[in-house]
């Protein structure tokens, strides 16, 4: 069996990769990577593969460029994003998605042309029935969870092998500001005197994850932030967000998905404004901005970068301030929390894989 993962940021395969190391582990399958991180006008991309791929130790006969695919054949597709970069055929695509936002922006007609939907969550699969673009009892729909997100909670993950390498010594609260990627983000709006304002503290070690394809290229974040940093303060370009979470005690978000995957840890959240990104949001064609649901009801709100330290340090005094609300939004963003992985594995072998692989022995934790 041949299958192919193919997407355009290291995201993308972050989101597949659990998948990729149970599928890569069972005898007569061959899993391929392709894609690449994109360039150039839109309908006539570049995508450097090599760039995308390094980071994630891949056998190189495994990457493929775009170029070569268009000639291969395969039985199954996996992808994360709406666009899909195909080869000459394919047997079935699923799409397994790259997060879940109240923009709802995987939630749209131009998502449809895949056979299958790992959804995420039961609100997930409750905006694209309202949608009108599944059924309840559509079967192209699975019920599988995030499991990009199953590390948070399956024990694999360590603490102290995590801030050694990022270089934190554990004893401040660490604070992680992820930001999403859209026009008018809150880092392109007060991010960089937020940072500021945290390292002026002395209180915080602050972590620091731009997103990995913002919409703005024009700006070299790495490289803008560099003069920030000092030992309680680094700019990671990790393409994994998940162990960055496991070992934050607050996220400084906006808009980003990353705050719905924090509430499975169940800590404290903090939201920097960006009105001009909502707008946007709201005015889109097919428009499924969503703030009346969920929201950013899981934390605070900061309008201004002199808002954010007391914000943080409310948070920090009152962790628990706003756990069962986070508990009761982390159980309808996600399916089998901490499982999905088990639960994709299980759907693929019966619908899938075919009989010489039901009882292959799988790595639980690969």
């Amino acid at each position: 069996m041949r299958i192919l993962f193919s997407g355009y940021a290291p995201v993308h395969f972050v989101c597949f990769k659990p998948l990729y190391e149970r599928l890569s582990a069972l005898p007569g399958v061959d899993v391929y990577m392709s894609g690449g991180i994109r360039s150039g006008p839109k309908g006539n991309y570049h995508y450097d593969e090599a760039a995308m791929y390094r980071s994630f130790d891949l056998p190189g006969d495994r990457v493929l460029s775009v170029s070569a695919i268009r000639d291969l054949d395969f039985d199954v597709l996996f992808t994360a994003h709406t666009k899909l970069i195909l080869p000459r055929s394919v047997g079935k695509t699923i799409q397994v998605f790259h997060g879940i936002s109240f923009r709802n922006k995987a939630v749209r007609p131009e998502n449809m042309s895949c056979d299958h939907y790992f959804l995420v969550g039961p609100y997930m699969k409750r905006r694209f029935v309202e949608a009108g673009l599944l059924q309840n009892d559509d079967e192209r729909a699975v019920e599988v969870g995030f499991m990009k997100t199953d590390r948070l909670l399956n024990g694999e993950l360590g603490r102290s092998r995590i801030l050694n390498e990022i270089g934190f010594k554990g004893d401040r609260p660490i604070l992680l500001y992820a930001p999403t990627g859209a026009h008018d983000n809150s880092l392109e709006i007060m991010g960089e005197e937020v940072i500021r304002q945290l390292c002026a503290s002395d209180a915080y070690d602050v972590l620091v994850k731009p997103h990995d394809h913002p919409k703005n290229r024009d700006i070299d974040w790495a490289a803008r932030l560099a003069p920030l940093e000092n030992d309680h303060c680094k700019v990671t370009k990790e393409p994994d967000i998940v162990r960055l979470m496991y070992v934050a005690d607050l996220l400084i978000s906006d808009a980003s998905s990353a705050a719905n995957e924090f509430t499975l840890l169940d800590r404290p959240i903090v939201f920097l404004d960006t009105p001009a990104l909502l707008d946007a949001a709201r005015l889109a064609q097919n428009s499924m901005l969503d703030l009346d649901t969920w929201g950013r009801k899981a934390g605070l709100v900061v309008h201004a970068p002199q808002e954010v330290c007391a914000a943080v340090e409310a948070s920090l005094e009152a962790p628990r301030a706003n756990s069962d609300l986070r508990q009761a939004m982390s159980k309808d963003f996600f399916y089998h929390r901490g499982g999905a992985t088990d639960t994709a594995m299980a759907w693929l072998q019966q619908h899938v894989l075919g009989a010489e692989h039901i009882n292959a022995e799988l790595p639980l934790n690969a």
